[in-house]
């Protein structure tokens, strides 16, 4: 799939128009448009970062500056991770926390996680993505709450410029430390003042409102047990006044659910409302226990969920009621959640658990391949409040992803080469393009060398985990 240079006499420069890219000949292409069409033979028509033509390879214009033919190759919207931990890929598989659920998962990292640094933010950052864009994610967000050791959420956007993914950035936050009845150490917890006061430099510094941005920051306190009523309730005012989205874990098993009831007198859901935090710019993760008063509630407020079924697995929580929300109208999102509660990063991975989790839970018919796809990414473009990802249509990002359907993963399985994507083994992506730029080509990472990348990643990881001994 090596790109063709067409610059002499391509027809974009002759109409002045932007960089164009053509792709065609692609054995499939998934638009997830209005009509859901899967175009046998399809192509993109692209101008600088936005689509400009959907359709059969006939239809499409026969020249541009660079041209990729795609055959043998299925073509579908880049995936969107709606909830991440991007630092947790340096403390994977610990083995204090193998073996443990949530609370006690959380009480055995935290004092390894204290010892964090601005250098381990970024490098972990770049690893983790390097790790999703492999797997055919382009947009993804990121949930990071501990800020020991001079840490910001700008070393996790450097990491995010540097590599090319298209990033939404979550300032997470905790305030409530052991001493006052939470969970974590009082070590790790910040003043609200201060946390309120650097979110506000966060969106001003960093926030891109517009269309095709490839930026953006989310206000995004920890969770119920790691801050307070007035955190949540100042984070909210603040995230509105700003016009930005809003992102918090909840309902994630039955320990959350007492701790909720026990200290708050009410279900999650019930605390949400009552803080300001149901409406479509918000989106929680998990909700693996969500009751259906707040199915419901979620779904007339069109207030969104990061499902999480590798995570939810691994750490026993339990099976989220993903159709029985989206049947209420709850947009629902994929996300891999933290690589050491998943202990990797791969999307679509992420997609088939999705579909076989729903289906041990639920019966055979509760989540189809197509339905999984299109959770990864519609459904995690309108958790995160976009309306130009998540499909391949003209005026959308072109943001897309390409796999090689002639691996053996693959053989046998061509009559239905969009359900074998979900089906069959996992596949790493041959080709990525966000916004236009070719960020993965050949299934090599374009934008950063990975060696030294991982081979640092790993030598911090063991300092690390060795300064918590």
């Amino acid at each position: 799939m090596e790109p063709t240079n067409r610059t002499t006499n391509g027809m974009a420069r002759e109409s002045g128009k932007g960089k164009t890219l053509l792709v065609k000949n692609a054995d499939m292409l998934v638009t997830m448009d209005g009509a859901r069409r899967e175009i046998r033979g399809g192509g993109l028509y692209v101008e600088d970062n936005r689509i400009v033509a959907v359709g059969p390879t006939a239809e499409l214009p026969s020249d541009a500056d660079d041209v990729i033919d795609a055959t043998g190759h299925l073509i579908t919207p880049g995936l969107v991770n709606t909830h991440h931990h991007m630092y947790q890929s340096l403390t994977r598989a610990l083995p204090a926390a193998q073996n443990a659920e949530l609370f006690g998962w959380l009480t055995n990292l935290y004092k390894v996680w204290a010892n964090l640094t601005p250098e381990m933010i970024e490098v972990s950052t770049l690893t983790a993505m390097a790790e999703l864009l492999l797997s055919g994610c382009t947009t993804s967000s990121d949930h990071l709450y501990i800020y020991p050791n001079g840490s910001r959420l700008d070393d996790s956007i450097r990491a995010a410029q540097q590599i090319g993914m298209r990033f939404h950035a979550s300032r997470g936050s905790m305030s409530v430390g052991q001493k006052d009845g939470g969970l974590p150490p009082d070590s790790v917890v910040e003043r609200e003042d201060a946390i309120l006061a650097d979110t506000q430099r966060l969106i001003e510094t960093y926030h891109d409102e517009g269309r095709y941005a490839m930026l953006r920051v989310v206000v995004a306190p920890c969770s119920p047990f790691s801050v307070s009523r007035d955190l949540m309730r100042e984070s909210a005012t603040l995230a509105r006044h700003y016009g930005v989205s809003m992102h918090t874990h909840l309902a994630e098993n039955v320990n959350d659910i007492a701790y909720s009831r026990e200290k708050f007198g009410m279900t999650p859901a019930q605390y949400a409302e009552d803080l300001g935090w149901i409406g479509p710019d918000v989106w929680h993760a998990h909700c693996v226990q969500l009751d259906d008063h707040g199915i419901g509630l979620f779904g007339r407020t069109g207030t969104g969920v990061a499902h999480c079924p590798c995570s939810n697995m691994r750490l026993a929580s339990g099976i989220a009621p993903v159709k029985k929300m989206r049947l209420a109208g709850v947009p629902v999102g994929l996300g891999v959640d933290g690589s050491a509660s998943n202990d990797g990063a791969q999307m679509v991975a992420e997609a088939r658990q999705a579909m076989l989790l729903a289906r041990v839970g639920f019966g055979p018919d509760a989540m189809t391949a197509r339905e999984a796809l299109e959770i990864a990414t519609l459904g995690g473009a309108k958790v995160l409040g976009r309306d130009d990802i998540g499909a391949l249509a003209p005026g959308m990002a072109a943001d897309f992803v390409a796999f090689d359907l002639r691996q053996p993963s693959f053989a046998g399985a061509l009559h239905d080469p969009v359900a074998a994507l979900v089906f069959c083994a996992p596949s790493q992506v041959a080709l990525s393009v966000i916004g236009g730029r070719v960020v993965v080509k050949e299934g090599v990472l374009q934008t950063v060398e990975l060696g030294p990348v991982i081979e640092r990643h790993n030598a911090l990881a063991a300092r690390l985990v060795q300064a918590a001994r």
